[in-house]
């Protein structure tokens, strides 16, 4: 634990004496997802996460007029979801992504209005706190069960910042981030094969408190 707060100190101390400035922020949205299919020799379903709040924490820096970097915390509520046709299964769940993403500004530091456009990578959670079924619907497809899983997790977006004043700042994001799919809370029945990843739309609307040079 020593070391990690020693870490920590260096970086902020070494971004000091670069003039680089920090900001430390909150943002909520509703967030949706692009499920992937499961097919087997009858057919196939849809299986992914309803749409749902989501919570997101940031710490960011400048690193220039044009460049940035943000570590960021997005809680994403939804439950597990099995569809087809007429037919649906689902199971309380959640995700939680942490990522770090280089910020591209469009607008020098000095500007109130900063476009940006943002990529990087992280890892994703994902977490089913339901009850399993004991005779679940589409379960020639698929079985939700009450596990966790952690995936890689590709990030890429944009948004706008707008300066309120020196310390204080609103800003609007759009997140999209890519997982494999996680198959430990789909496990695929015999026979059954899962096609492709899970695509996570993220709109959030925020702001942030600045501090440093």
């Amino acid at each position: 634990m020593y070391s990690y707060r020693l870490l920590l100190l260096s970086i902020l101390g070494i971004s000091s004496c670069l003039g680089q400035t920090w900001s430390l922020g909150g943002a909520a949205g509703f967030g949706f997802y692009h499920d992937a299919t499961i097919t087997n020799g009858s057919g196939s379903v849809q299986a992914g996460f309803g749409p749902r709040l989501s919570l997101s924490a940031v710490l960011g820096q400048n690193m220039g007029d044009y460049f940035g970097g943000e570590m960021r915390y997005t809680f994403r509520d939804g439950d597990a979801e099995l569809k087809s046709g007429g037919q649906e299964v689902n199971m309380d769940a959640e995700a939680h992504a942490v990522h770090y993403d280089v910020l591209f500004y469009a607008t020098p530091r000095n500007r109130k209005l900063r476009p940006y456009a943002a990529a990087g990578g992280g890892i994703k959670y994902y977490k089913a706190t339901g009850a399993e079924y004991l005779a679940q619907p589409l379960s020639n497809f698929a079985f939700l069960t009450h596990a966790n899983e952690v995936e890689g997790l590709l990030s890429a977006g944009g948004g706008l910042k707008y300066s309120i004043n020196e310390h204080w700042l609103v800003r609007v994001d759009f997140r999209y981030y890519a997982t494999p799919f996680p198959d430990k809370l789909f496990m695929p029945a015999p026979g059954a094969k899962i096609n492709g990843w899970l695509h996570d739309f993220v709109p959030l609307a925020g702001i942030d408190w600045t501090f440093g040079k």
